[in-house]
């Protein structure tokens, strides 16, 4: 049972449009069409709009850098994410067959409800086969869309990037779109108040800090003195700089070691 969480700063009436262009926002990665010729609709709903308070640019810049991109691994120009654990595109023929990929994506981002949308995003692995750039190929973009939301949530509530944190929540706790992580053992989110759980500033600025945010947690959800696997897993959350990137390795990594 998951338990669902209010925000500390409640959004009352205010239009929940702009989440909605939280998660909509980079449709046009999902079906391999370039930015600046992106349509502006998708199945009947407005798709690939600019999202509000600068959520999106603060986002790109916690995973890439701001400089014109630069193809970063030879002979890797899809939209399918490369894989840190096995090098390899993550995008599966078998598994993901082109029915079920438009099904799902339909899915996700036909549906008008923000907090449902947040939690089928968390819960699928259909876009994290997908890459938030394709010259960043380890990059995630269910992450990316994930760290957008949060923080134009956050922001929306006043908040500045300087006032944030990374917190981390026990397992089944979900924040409407603060949370950004959730897992059986626990669930990372961004929010300007921890309530008492173990958490890290995230800067001044938006930048590729993953490893140094996870390094000053207060306290980590990795048992590392006695379990293998996550100390392997801890080890190498302190050497990822991308968020998305370290994002996306933490379900990778679950999944292929079934933790």
């Amino acid at each position: 049972m998951v338990e669902k969480a209010t925000p500390n700063d409640a959004q009352g009436n205010s239009d929940h449009g702009e989440m909605v262009l939280a998660y909509r926002h980079d449709a046009h990665k999902l079906n391999g069409h370039p930015h600046d010729n992106a349509p502006e609709t998708f199945a009947g709903v407005p798709v690939n709009q600019p999202v509000p308070h600068g959520a999106d640019g603060d986002a790109s810049a916690l995973s890439r850098p701001s400089a014109k991109p630069k193809q970063t691994v030879k002979n890797h120009e899809t939209l399918y994410r490369l894989s840190l654990i096995e090098g390899k595109s993550r995008y599966e023929p078998e598994r993901f067959t082109r029915n079920s990929v438009e099904r799902s994506v339909r899915a996700l981002l036909t549906e008008n409800d923000p907090e449902t949308m947040h939690q089928s995003w968390l819960e699928s692995d259909v876009v994290s086969a997908f890459n938030e750039s394709v010259y960043y190929p380890y990059t995630s973009l269910k992450y990316h869309t994930l760290l957008v939301a949060a923080l134009l949530d956050n922001y929306r509530d006043g908040h500045a990037f300087a006032d944030l944190r990374l917190v981390v929540d026990s397992a089944g706790k979900v924040v409407p779109h603060r949370t950004i992580y959730a897992s059986a053992d626990f669930a990372l989110r961004i929010d300007e108040n921890s309530e008492g759980r173990p958490s890290a500033r995230l800067g001044k600025r938006p930048w590729r800090s993953w490893a140094s945010t996870w390094n000053r947690l207060s306290a980590h959800p990795l048992d590392v003195a006695h379990e293998k696997y996550d100390m392997v897993l801890d080890a190498n959350l302190r050497r990822i700089g991308a968020w998305s990137t370290a994002l996306q390795y933490i379900e990778d990594f679950q999944e292929a070691f079934e933790r």
